[in-house]
């Protein structure tokens, strides 16, 4: 399993579509999830998470797996990505300033999403066109606007002029905000004397914040490694196992982030996907033969060791235990393979090229159907879209229609030259 590093001056990786595309499918099912979740005790149990129909119960549903297959995915784009900027030649220190700052990005926008709707009273003005605005300042704040590559010269540095003022304006306009907020009892999100930073959790986006950074560090250890990236991926593993004996009680980087789950079982759920990546990226792996051999052992390899370590720890999301985790990995290791075949082996345009544009602008995609609850409320129109899932097909329906029509926004921003640069 061992692989040559990458070395810079090396050529450009070529785009694999089944990332992207197996990207997009995960984004609309995301979106599709957290709609339906909205419809209440009507969603099947089997529709929704297993921990909020069965508490203390040891299982999963297609729920559970959306957001580690985001973990799998981020990992899988790491070697291509910062790869990338490797075998271009770039200085590490500015590749880590870009992980860094990547990072803190993520954190930062998780934070101001965890701590919800601010009050109303409190603040002085609508609590729901905070998070409106916030979601567009964010939005603003990471974008890239840019016209078609063979545009003339003078309109490309327009536009560059013009994405730079966007993305500042939206920079203030996050600031301003963080400060703004006011919750029920008057809490701030951040206060400066003292210093804090009140978030009960990181939100989905820091929790992949967090483990993007892990996956990065292993990454650029390593370059590649295959061997080096599973003993990464072990390791991180029993983080967990470590942190449930109580070694990490008192530590101070536990109290800023918890060690054995964000740190631990979580990022190794990306170190995986990054293991599986490396191996798309390796010389030695670009027949298809060796890519799914290696691809179905990693699955077994990963089932095999949920098994064992069910009965220890159980299966459960929140607590992010080991068998959740190499049963996620395992699943969408076996969920990319199939997207591989028909994307990058034998291409289906049909279903290939849709999902692959939905998979390029994500984030966008993201942002955008967390804002969307806000403005509804805003608008007036709760109610009325409360409506739309009186029954099980009708919630179905909306909340498949919900992630249809943000995919076919985003894709639409993307194909104009609208984009989240983070």
């Amino acid at each position: 399993m061992s692989a040559q590093p990458l070395q810079p001056g090396a050529g450009k990786f070529p785009r694999i579509i089944s990332i992207d595309a197996l990207r997009g499918f995960v984004m609309f099912m995301m979106i599709f999830v957290n709609d339906l979740a909205g419809a209440g005790r009507i969603v099947p149990d089997w529709m929704v998470h297993f921990s909020e129909r069965h508490r203390h119960g040891s299982g999963m549903t297609f729920v559970d797996l959306v957001f580690p297959a985001f973990l799998f995915i981020v990992g899988m784009s790491i070697p291509l990505a910062i790869g990338g900027r490797v075998m271009r030649g770039e200085p590490v220190w500015r590749t880590a300033a870009h992980i860094v700052i990547r990072t803190l990005s993520l954190l930062w926008i998780g934070i101001l999403m965890v701590n919800g709707t601010p009050d109303t009273a409190a603040m002085g003005w609508s609590g729901d066109w905070w998070c409106v605005l916030m979601y567009l300042s964010a939005i603003a704040a990471f974008c890239s606007i840019s016209p078609a590559p063979l545009a003339p010269a003078a309109r490309q540095a327009a536009w560059k002029r013009i994405s730079f003022c966007v993305r500042l304006a939206g920079l203030a306009a996050l600031v301003w905000l963080t400060f703004a907020f006011r919750g029920p009892k008057g809490q701030r999100i951040i206060t400066l004397a003292p210093f804090s930073v009140h978030t009960e959790w990181y939100g989905i986006l820091g929790l992949i914040g967090w483990a993007y950074l892990v996956g990065c560090i292993v990454f650029l250890l390593f370059r590649g490694r295959r061997t080096a990236t599973l003993g990464c991926m072990a390791l991180l593993m029993s983080l967990f196992v470590a942190d449930r004996t109580g070694v990490f009680e008192g530590f101070w980087l536990d109290h800023i982030v918890s060690i054995g789950v964000t740190l631990g079982s979580q990022a190794a759920i990306t170190t995986g996907g990054l293991l599986l990546g490396a191996m798309l990226s390796a010389t030695d792996m670009t027949a298809l033969k060796p890519r799914t051999r290696f691809t179905f052992w990693f699955a077994a390899g990963c089932a095999a060791a949920a098994l064992l370590l069910n009965r220890a720890y159980g299966i459960d999301k929140n607590s992010a235990t080991p068998s959740w985790c190499f049963w996620s990995c395992a699943i969408t290791a076996v969920l990319w393979y199939g997207f591989y075949w028909v994307c990058d082996v034998r291409p289906m345009r049909k279903i290939a090229r849709p999902l692959a544009l939905a998979g390029q602008n994500v984030l966008l995609a993201y942002l955008i159907s967390e804002m969307l609850p806000g403005l509804i409320e805003a608008l007036g129109w709760g109610d009325a879209y409360g409506r739309w899932a009186a029954t099980v097909p009708m919630a179905i329906t909306r909340s498949a229609l919900c992630g249809v029509f943000i995919l076919v926004v985003s894709t639409s921003l993307n194909r104009v030259g609208f984009r989240l640069r983070l």
